[in-house]
């Protein structure tokens, strides 16, 4: 065999190497030259979590492996587009891919390589080793707030919509870190975490009028830190005064919070979705403006995001108010705009996307669904989303449960009844690690 003339294709994520690759990269240099195929963060990021290291970080590892040759993205899960372009002598890959979700695309590369003779060659899977294994016990360790911080612009970048789940503690905080379930062979699980102003009063018992200070508030996202390693995207209400808002980026940026959107309001706060039930005062277009400009001008890494959220919809002032703020706040700096309706129809947020996604200069769009809830995730993005922040569900479904659980025991005047509404105690006394 005359390996100067062959070409070995391998394909992998490489978030985390361990020896069950490197035995992979040296069976395939004994059939010739090594190119490897090196998933992106979007091919990633489409069937699992996203990798722990960009993809920049985890092809220069892979360059400087003993007997790689080359290194080139691999766009998709599926290989054939890099196989046609390249026609590769050999594929090498674990024979763990036999059976299970990747069966597929295991069948799809046997087919292509069939086009100009190409072989596939499978060595036995390396036992006791899995990268889903490894990411989970580093998982396990934690993270750091530089990591975390710059974690949500990477899934932006990835992800065709970025899920994100509120939190109000730490409890919380673990349920949105953990929950996921398998659809089609695909991990679906929550990206991000929102912790929001209305749910963390309300479990304080406390109404959502930016009455919770901020040290308070930091508690809570101390709590959450604390257990999660999924980004953080801060409800900042109305920021306040510019000189508070400043300080607010950079203690949210210095505990690796990775963004936080300020409201256009001003005057004693009220929740959104009173509507005009509630007086709803815009703050004047120029001040949210010089707020945005001073946040940018604090902050100290590019990761950090300060997103603009426009209250025009939900103050009946119009739709020409909102798409002028929305250019006024990009030039500004916004990292992102938030834009809110109360409309349960979802025509009004479909006309203000139909007309942004003409502007010459955009950022990315974040939408809460509270309202027009009937709307897919994939219909969400088509309009031209890239996050979607289901705002307030968790303490929305909690209250109802736990009051269920109090009346219970007030009707039937013992706990029996109540046990089967919730957990065991087995459970909860080991649900937390120690």
């Amino acid at each position: 065999m005359n390996n100067d003339t062959k070409t070995v294709y391998i394909g992998m994520s490489a978030d985390l190497i361990h020896p069950g690759h490197i035995n992979i990269i040296e069976t395939a240099r004994e059939y010739g030259d090594v190119i490897v195929g090196l998933l992106t963060d979007q091919a990633i990021a489409s069937y699992k979590r996203l990798p722990s290291l960009p993809f920049e970080h985890r092809k220069r590892i892979i360059e400087n492996v003993k007997g790689v040759s080359k290194v080139i993205p691999q766009e998709t899960l599926d290989y054939v587009s890099n196989l046609e372009s390249l026609q590769p002598d050999y594929v090498v890959h674990g024979d763990d891919w036999k059976t299970g979700p990747q069966r597929e695309t295991r069948e799809r590369v046997i087919d292509a390589l069939r086009g100009w003779g190409g072989e596939l060659i499978e060595p036995k899977y390396t036992d006791g080793l899995s990268s889903t294994a490894l990411n989970k016990a580093v998982k396990e360790i934690g993270t750091t707030p530089g990591i975390r911080l710059g974690k949500l612009r990477r899934l932006m970048e990835a992800k065709s919509i970025v899920r994100v789940m509120e939190a109000h503690n730490g409890l919380s905080g673990l349920i949105v870190e953990h929950s996921n379930v398998h659809n089609d062979g695909k991990l679906e699980e929550f990206d991000a975490i929102w912790l929001s102003s209305l749910t963390d009063s309300t479990a304080k018992g406390r109404p959502d009028i930016e009455f919770v200070d901020r040290t308070s508030r930091a508690q809570t996202v101390n709590d959450i830190l604390d257990v999660t390693t999924k980004p953080i995207i801060y409800d900042g209400d109305t920021g306040g005064i510019i000189e508070h808002f400043t300080k607010m980026v950079r203690s949210l940026e210095r505990l690796g919070v990775s963004a936080v959107i300020i409201e256009d309001k001003q005057g004693l706060k009220q929740n959104s979705l009173f509507g005009t039930d509630r007086p709803q005062v815009l703050l004047e277009k120029d001040a949210m403006c010089e707020k945005i400009h001073a946040g940018k001008q604090a902050q100290v890494t590019a990761e950090f995001m300060i997103v603009a959220r426009i209250e025009s919809l939900i103050a009946k002032q119009g739709m020409e108010d909102a798409l002028d703020r929305a250019k006024a706040y990009i030039a500004a700096g916004s990292d992102a705009i938030m834009i809110h309706s109360r409309e349960k129809d979802g025509e009004e947020i479909k006309a203000f996307c139909n007309a942004y996604n003409d502007f010459e200069n955009k950022v990315p769009l974040i939408c809460v669904p509270t309202s027009y809830k009937h709307l897919y995730e994939s219909e969400l993005a088509t309009m031209g989303f890239s996050v979607v922040i289901y705002a307030n569900h968790l303490l929305r479904s909690a209250y109802p449960a736990m009051k269920n659980t109090a009346e219970t025991i007030l009707r039937t005047k013992r706990g029996e009844e109540a046990d089967e509404l919730c957990m065991p105690v087995k459970e909860i006394l080991t649900l937390i690690a120690d």
